[in-house]
Formats: C-alpha cells, structure tokens, sequence
C-alpha cells in the first residue's frame, strides 16, 4: 500500500496537489513529479526518502493532477512558480528534487532565486542545445505537425511510458493514478511545455554558470529518451556539480529505486 496520500491546496490562484510525509525536524525536501507521470512516481523510494526529509511531493501546474495554466507551460514560467511553491509551504531553504521536466524548471528556480535551495537533484530532463533527445521526446519537441497528437487519450500516453519503464512493474495504484492524470486532451496540451525547450534551453545555458547552488546530476546510463550527453552538459556548466549515472534506462526512479534513493539520500547528507 502506498503512503502518498494526495491533497490538494491554492497556490497562486492554481488547485496544485500534493503529499507530505510525517512532519519531523529533519530538513525540507521539495519533489516535483516527472512527465507523464505524477506525484506517484515517488511510490518506490518515498519510505527511503522520507527517512532523511520531510518530503512535499508536487504536480507541477498542469502536470498530473494540478490545474493548468497556459502562461505557465515553459521551464522558465515554471522556475518561477516553484519559488511560490516553496513560499506557500513556508519552506526557506528546501531541497529541491526535480527529474524530467523539472530538470530546466528547477534550474531557473536555483538562476532566479540564489540561495533560495539548500541543493537540488535533477535529471532525465532535456538540457543540451541544440537538443539531443530520443524517441518519442525528440518527435514531441520538434515536429512541425503535433496535431495527430490531440486524439491521445490517457491510455496512450500512460502506455507510451509503461513500455518505456524496465524491469518495473507499476502496482495498480499508481497506474490508475496515471491514467486518470491525462483525461481529455491534457498531454496534448502539456506539451508546449517541452516544445518550449529549444528557446528556453538555449536562456538557460547562459545562466548555468552564476547557479551556485549544490547540484546532483542523476540520469540512467540507459536512457533512450533523455540521453547522458544532457546531464554531462550541465556538469561541464554548472559550478558545483556533481554527476552519478546509473543502472537504469529513462524512469530511473522507478526501475533503479534503491540506488536512486541511495544517490539522493547520500547527498541531503553532505549538503
């Protein structure tokens, strides 16, 4: 049975779910979901985690099951709104761990709000320009046409990701919880979000080297999504990095859970 127990709270005039584990006085650690999942994507290493945070796990907006709001469909756009998010919870010095999508929009966050996070963890997430990203990302970000895309209902999209994940298999929960994320035509929109890399991608490469910020570049060696050339890029840019590559192919925090965990846990310890 999982421990994630949604709920959901105003943040900015957005309906944004969340879960929380157990208060404690152990330090603040911020998660924000990966796409297409949800916040359920943290079901295989919450109870690690949890061991050495007070963990805030987050829908982006317009991710999983948080509202959507256009102007906030770009990395830089959702920099911003996590430095609300971390207000709204009253968090002033949180970890921040953000894989996938929230690789770029964590990064902003640490370039807009120096010292704002006691580190970051991100990964698996498009950073290299010009792109280097495989199927089906590179089609989603780059096509000319993406209207053969608004006919994908829930089970598409979540069966694109389930035939992507190795050696996992998603406990029902979790998959339910997938599939009632992209009702109606929620991917297709989700998806200027990442259309937005190639501009936002190239703003961001030029802040990289005034983020100061502790980060942990973790990505599957695997990986046929969201190649390692990404997080190598950003550990020759960013000024204190560190970088593990492991086991696993795209969803590493599901299909590697216990050296995902590890890798994390072991940095909130130094940092």
């Amino acid at each position: 049975m999982t421990q994630i127990q949604p709920r959901f709270r105003t943040i900015d005039g957005l309906s944004i779910r969340y879960a929380e584990s157990a208060l404690s006085d152990k330090p603040a650690a911020l998660l924000f979901s990966p796409w297409p999942e949800s916040i359920y994507a943290y079901d295989a290493t919450w109870s690690r985690l949890a061991e050495h945070a007070h963990l805030i796990a987050v829908d982006l907006p317009g991710f999983g099951h948080s509202e959507l709001r256009e102007d906030l469909l770009t990395p830089s756009a959702m920099g911003e709104f996590i430095v609300k998010i971390a207000d709204a919870f009253g968090l002033d010095h949180p970890h921040a761990v953000g894989p996938d999508v929230g690789t770029s929009a964590v990064l902003f966050a640490a370039a807009k709000a120096a010292g704002r996070f006691r580190s970051v963890v991100i990964g698996s997430g498009g950073s290299l320009v010009p792109t280097d990203l495989g199927t089906p990302l590179h089609e989603w970000v780059h096509d000319e046409d993406i209207s053969q895309y608004k006919a994908m209902g829930p089970k598409d999209v979540v069966n694109i990701a389930m035939d992507a994940i190795q050696g996992y298999e998603l406990p029902d929960v979790v998959r339910q919880d997938y599939l009632a994320a992209y009702q109606g035509q929620r991917f297709y929109e989700q998806m200027a979000y990442v259309r937005a890399y190639p501009t936002d991608l190239k703003k961001l490469a030029e802040l990289l080297p005034s983020i100061t910020t502790p980060v942990q570049l973790l990505n599957g060696r695997n990986d046929p999504v969201v190649p390692v050339s990404n997080v190598e890029f950003l550990h020759g840019k960013l000024p204190n990095s560190n970088l593990d590559v492991i086991d696993a192919g795209h969803f590493a925090w599901e299909e590697n859970a216990p050296e995902y965990a590890r890798v994390i846990t072991e940095w909130w310890q130094k940092n």
